[in-house]
């Protein structure tokens, strides 16, 4: 807050916060006055674009409108699986699957990505296996397995990769 005992202060403070809105309206008038582009696409490539079917992202295989999984590789290509709490299941599950298997980038985000989620999915375990010792210890062995797969796979080496390849 500005002292009222000083009338300059208060005075100049009052001027700079006009100065702000009035900046501020001649940004939304100079938005609101732009010249509207015309749309780049003709009406062809809109017809392409609409007849164009969906193919999977992984192998590239062209996909039924209603396909949940690719036919072709079993990944999941449904425009919804990840909100879908069973289809999501599979999601998550080909995610694991990627980080133990698949060729990734070398990053430190990836790794501690993989970290924070497994680690997250031990503690629910945890959480609900409290009353089992039994299942409580499946589960950090199994942790334990997926974090192992996890560094066999960053750390393997990369003369197998063709240079297209990530």
């Amino acid at each position: 807050m500005f002292a009222t005992s000083d009338p300059n202060l208060l005075i100049g403070g009052m001027a700079t916060g006009g100065l702000a809105l009035a900046a501020l309206w001649k940004l939304v008038a100079w938005i609101r006055d732009a010249p509207v582009r015309p749309d780049p696409w003709d009406g062809e490539v809109d017809n392409q674009l609409q007849a164009a079917s969906e193919i999977c992202p992984h192998c590239s295989t062209p996909q039924p409108p209603t396909a949940w999984f690719c036919e072709h590789c079993g990944r999941a290509v449904g425009p919804y699986n990840n909100l879908m709490p069973y289809l999501q299941v599979f999601s998550e599950g080909e995610v694991f699957r990627n980080g133990t298997q698949d060729r990734l980038r070398k990053s430190p985000l990836i790794v501690i990505g993989y970290f924070l989620i497994s680690f997250n999915i031990f503690v629910l375990g945890l959480s609900l296996g409290r009353s089992s010792v039994i299942l409580s210890v499946v589960i950090l062995l199994g942790l334990l397995g997926f974090w192992y797969s996890l560094f066999k796979n960053f750390c393997r080496s990369d003369s197998k990769q063709t240079d297209g390849q990530n």
